[in-house]
């Protein structure tokens, strides 16, 4: 059930999905692998949605670079906080009636089924496809719904992954490569692509819209160009 705080608090939210919406969004365990340029902007939306359960997973600590993108992270945490706890102490300032967890290190075969057991949804804030790709398999396994985000530069790109209904990462992107060293990002282009992927979370949870199966949505914020791409 819904506090009298809680309905004052997603009084416009609730306008649109309902009190039932809401429960639902309060009812839910979402995990934002990566908690960066991406995992930052997709947090701070699910915990103003009002997500009830948040799970930050990252191994990394704040660099100064990383600020210009990674909004919830601050001077005061470079070099000092790893990123989920960070995270996890705005968070819980942010929104009180929330849940924020956190995991610190790397998600590997060996760990991913006891960190991400008990998860509604994941979402891929990563900046590599080995994990990406461990996520994939993990959310085939479970039957877990996967968001998939990715930027470089002024583009980035949005597509869900709901096993059994859509195509695969590993289908997707068969001949993906690593990058090696720093690639070029600016902030607002992973708080455009991080917000898409928050209201997939939302739209998944609610019911509400149509979220980007079988389809990839991709962006170049430079020229305001917003294409989807059909990939049955």
């Amino acid at each position: 059930m819904l506090s009298e705080r809680e309905l004052e608090r997603y009084d416009r939210q609730i306008m649109i999905f309902g009190k039932e919406g809401q429960e639902r969004l309060k009812g839910s365990k979402v995990a934002v692998v990566g908690v960066g340029g991406l995992g930052s902007p997709v947090a701070y939306y699910l915990a103003a949605a009002g997500i009830g359960t948040i799970l930050l997973v990252d191994e990394q600590t704040p660099e100064l670079s990383n600020l210009n993108r990674q909004i919830l992270h601050w001077e005061d945490d470079v070099g000092r906080n790893p990123k989920p706890v960070s995270a996890k102490w705005k968070l819980n300032r942010f929104n009180s009636d929330i849940a924020v967890r956190s995991f610190i290190g790397r998600l590997t075969e060996e760990n991913v089924e006891e960190v991400l057991g008990d998860v509604d949804i994941i979402v891929d804030c990563l900046d590599n496809f080995e994990t990406r790709f461990l996520l994939d398999d993990y959310a085939h396994r479970r039957r877990v719904p996967l968001v998939h985000g990715a930027v470089e530069g002024t583009f980035g790109q949005v597509t869900t992954i709901v096993p059994g209904v859509t195509k695969s990462l590993r289908e997707l992107f068969p001949r993906v490569g690593e990058r090696e060293g720093k690639f070029p990002i600016l902030g607002a282009t992973a708080g455009v692509i991080g917000s898409i992927q928050a209201m997939e979370v939302v739209k998944l949870l609610t019911g509400v819209g149509e979220p980007l199966l079988n389809k990839l949505l991709i962006v170049d914020l430079a020229f305001n160009a917003f294409d989807v791409v059909e990939l049955r």
